[in-house]
């Protein structure tokens, strides 16, 4: 009933179950998101072949690879789009629909990326819980849902026009800023797909403690309810009684990933004191102010990303639409330093008011 195997690589999408290279598979497979499976590679790649191992790792995927994914969909604009099948079978074909190992049946190549690769099911990953086997799957490893945030540390929300906009980037610019400045910084990504590498970019650029949806159970943010999920994780972000906490929202406003849900929330609202937004170009910064303006009803605090690569786009958005402009790259410390003012945190020791962690705080 069960087989043991030993699998070349372990995709970063089934991080919280800490599987190891040993595993035992059952023909029983549950086609539903987070359950975890062995598959064997059915090609090679020149494009798009790497997968992120739980250990950090970059490696390129090789025929025959035995790999372990999660089950999961994709949504991308800029990537594959894919779903779970209603029925899997050992022996069936899947997708590797990301580099985190998120497997499902491709509905959409991309033509940058060449079609996804394929993969062979060879049986769902079982594991011993007190004595009896179970199927792995990452819900069973999730942090609890807040349904009302009643307190948090100030926020700072990075989001987007789109995925690869630069926001990750930023976020980690911020981070370090706030750090280096004595401030404990707690982040997190609160939407997109499974994928650690965002998170240990901010955890390298000084922050505390990070957490990615994934910790919530989810392997992708498509087409669910995300508050209570990203409330329960920044909840969880602030035991570690942090000064400032930074989270980024994967893909962009408009798409499928829950990005609209979060910025519409009142509750996290509340708590949110910057609104730093990514874009590619003046269209796309264009709308993000409008959507900021109409449907968010918040402020942008800076426009950050490619469009202000140069100061065509910066004098633009600046001088017609009134919000600051900066480039993560070029005007890192300009960039933290006005995110640093927009949560009222001093980067000056102020003698007249201290936090409870012994950082100095400015009170207006």
């Amino acid at each position: 009933m069960y087989q043991q195997l030993t699998v070349d690589k372990i995709g970063s999408s089934t991080a919280p179950c800490r599987l190891s290279h040993e595993l035992e598979i059952t023909s029983y497979i549950v086609a539903e998101e987070g359950y975890c499976l062995v598959v064997r590679a059915l090609e090679e790649k020149t494009t798009y072949n790497q997968l992120e191992c739980t250990d950090g790792t970059f490696q390129t995927i090789r025929r025959g690879d035995l790999i372990v994914g999660a089950l999961g969909e994709r949504q991308a604009l800029k990537g594959y789009s894919g779903r779970i099948p209603r029925r899997i079978q050992v022996g069936d074909v899947l997708h590797i629909l990301n580099m985190g190992g998120i497997l499902g049946q491709c509905t959409s190549d991309h033509p940058d990326l060449g079609p996804a690769l394929r993969v062979e099911v060879l049986g769902a990953v079982v594991v011993d819980v007190d004595g009896q086997k179970r199927h792995a799957r990452v819900q069973d490893h999730a942090l609890e849902p807040v349904f009302s945030l009643t307190h948090s540390a100030p926020l700072v929300m990075v989001s987007g026009t789109s995925m690869n906009t630069g926001k990750t980037f930023a976020a980690a610019q911020i981070i370090r800023y706030l750090s280096e400045h004595g401030l404990r910084v707690a982040a997190g990504k609160l939407t997109g797909a499974a994928l650690l590498r965002d998170a240990r970019l901010m955890e390298e650029n000084g922050a505390i403690a990070s957490v990615t949806f994934i910790d919530a159970g989810v392997v992708s943010s498509t087409n669910k309810e995300m508050a209570p999920l990203a409330k329960g994780l920044i909840a969880h972000l602030n035991t570690f009684a942090p000064d400032v906490i930074v989270v980024e929202l994967g893909d962009g406003f408009i798409g499928y990933y829950g990005v609209d849900e979060l910025l519409l929330d009142k509750e996290l609202q509340r708590f949110t004191r910057a609104h730093v937004v990514a874009a590619t170009d003046l269209a796309g910064a264009w709308a993000a102010d409008q959507l900021f303006r109409t449907r968010y009803h918040a402020q942008i605090t800076v426009i950050t990303g490619p469009v202000t690569d140069n100061a065509v786009g910066k004098r633009y958005i600046q001088h017609a639409m009134g919000i600051p402009a900066l480039n993560a790259r070029q005007d890192a410390e300009a960039l933290g330093q006005l995110v640093a003012r927009s949560v009222r945190t001093a980067v000056r020791p102020l003698p007249h008011y201290h936090n409870g962690n012994g950082v100095a705080v400015a009170v207006s």
